[in-house]
């Protein structure tokens, strides 16, 4: 069976993904306040984790690190209505990339938005370190399974 990230057609089908959703949440009135005017590197960022998530190149872990990943959403103080809508505005960008359509596929790919999301939620919240999720690298996604969230 492939990988999610062989499936998904690749980092080029990755990076059209990651820019079609990073466009949408520049144009979110819940999310932009997140991420303001935006930045050059965001989408190149969102691409490498995903493609890594998704079993392609550790490139994100080689050349960021989890702890930036950690860095970059503390102190946002994510709502449940952003988390939502982030997950909302990642399916729906899932179409308008032109990614795979199959259940099997989509459903993976919610599991992977909904967990990274509530990650992210909490680590926005965190006053210590110790309040942080407990994640500290970044997961092998697969298909289905108990596996989906264990670290490499």
């Amino acid at each position: 069976m492939p990988t999610l990230f062989e499936h998904a057609g690749g980092e080029e089908a990755l990076r059209r993904l990651e820019q079609v959703f990073y466009d949408s949440v520049l144009r979110d009135p819940v999310l932009q306040p997140l991420f303001g005017a935006g930045r050059p590197e965001h989408v190149d960022h969102l691409t490498a984790f995903t493609a890594e998530s998704f079993g392609g190149p550790d490139r994100f872990s080689r050349e960021l690190g989890f702890a930036h990943l950690i860095a970059v959403h503390r102190g946002l103080r994510i709502t449940e209505e952003q988390r939502q809508r982030f997950v909302e505005l990642y399916m729906s960008a899932l179409d308008d990339a032109g990614m795979p359509a199959d259940p099997e596929f989509r459903e993976a790919v919610h599991e992977h938005v909904e967990f990274g999301s509530r990650v992210a939620m909490q680590n926005s919240h965190a006053a210590s370190d110790d309040q942080l999720h407990p994640l500290r690298e970044v997961p092998r996604w697969t298909w289905s399974g108990d596996d989906m969230r264990e670290p490499r």
